[in-house]
């Protein structure tokens, strides 16, 4: 009989695609995945994984083994709902994808709480950007998904994914101090062409908005700067090489030699929480649901 954590861990590689992020996102080491998936080539008599440069790649066998383990860890997760449902209590493993900026200023209160309250509940989180976290929240990969959307682009969310809305985060123009834009009490979009902008790689959500956002109101994006996270983004305005829009979740304080300048009309992105609909029901889901919620007013003034 095949073992459902090896399958799981097969699973795991063919969402995240490498060895190393399957095991991130089960809470595992790699070497422990490894071995799983050995063990699991034993018992089918089959191979795999094979080795692709630095990487590896799944075999016809292990594609057609994945969807089946997909279809037994749905099983599984309903069979689990209903266990759960009937005891009334959030328990077991709920493993949590968040972006970058909740990860840092929303789940760390979240998850306290959480533990504090609920001892049976172990929750696991993973930082991943809204782009790809809503996918494995679909595919079975993750079982909930903090994610956000801008007043301009709204998040799909795919067949057989529900959501609710945690609140509204705000963004502001930040400028190195001595700035033109420095004193006045805001910015209109229109206004902000010919400027030299730091902001996230293409592909990410602010990237994106970032670009949409500019081209609308008639202005083409000079971006000179990129980086992955908003200290860094920060930093370089700091430096006084740009200027950035970052929204106010996780920021912190400002450095010296950086000024917020809102802009008009605020920039407004929506976070929500993302779960697939079988396991709607689940008192784990509902209750994370509500603490995120409940978190988010304090969150959201302090940023």
């Amino acid at each position: 009989m095949l073992d459902l954590q090896r399958l799981r861990a097969l699973h795991a590689v063919s969402v995240h695609g490498t060895v190393g992020a399957a095991a991130a996102a089960l809470g595992y080491t790699p070497s422990a995945v490894s071995q799983q998936i050995a063990k699991l080539e034993r018992e089918t008599r089959t191979v795999l994984l094979e080795r692709r440069g630095r990487g590896v790649r799944l075999t016809e066998q292990a594609e057609q083994l994945a969807s089946t383990a997909q279809e037994l860890l749905a099983i599984v997760e309903r069979a689990e709902t209903e266990l759960e449902e009937r005891r009334g209590m959030p328990a077991g493993r709920l493993t949590v994808a968040a972006f970058a900026s909740a990860a840092r200023g929303l789940m760390p209160a979240v998850l306290a709480d959480l533990a504090a309250r609920h001892p049976a509940l172990d929750t696991r989180l993973t930082e991943i950007d809204p782009h790809l976290s809503v996918d494995l929240v679909a595919r079975g990969a993750v079982d909930l998904a903090v994610a956000h959307d801008w007043d301009i682009s709204p998040l799909p969310a795919p067949p057989g994914v529900e959501q609710a809305v945690i609140g509204d985060d705000l963004c502001d123009l930040l400028v190195p101090a001595g700035h033109p834009f420095t004193g006045r009490a805001s910015v209109r979009r229109e206004d902000l062409g010919g400027q030299r902008w730091i902001c996230q790689p293409p592909g990410r959500v602010c990237h994106d908005w970032l670009v949409r956002t500019l081209r609308e109101a008639g202005c083409e994006p000079d971006i000179v700067h990129q980086a992955e996270e908003n200290p860094t983004l920060i930093a370089l305005v700091a430096a006084g090489l740009g200027v950035a829009l970052i929204p106010r979740l996780g920021r912190g304080p400002l450095p010296e030699g950086v000024v917020e300048v809102p802009l008009d009309p605020l920039p407004v992105r929506r976070l929500y929480a993302l779960w697939r609909s079988g396991a709607a029901r689940r008192p784990a889901i509902a209750e994370t649901v509500r603490t995120l919620r409940s978190h988010w007013p304090a969150v959201a003034s302090r940023g």
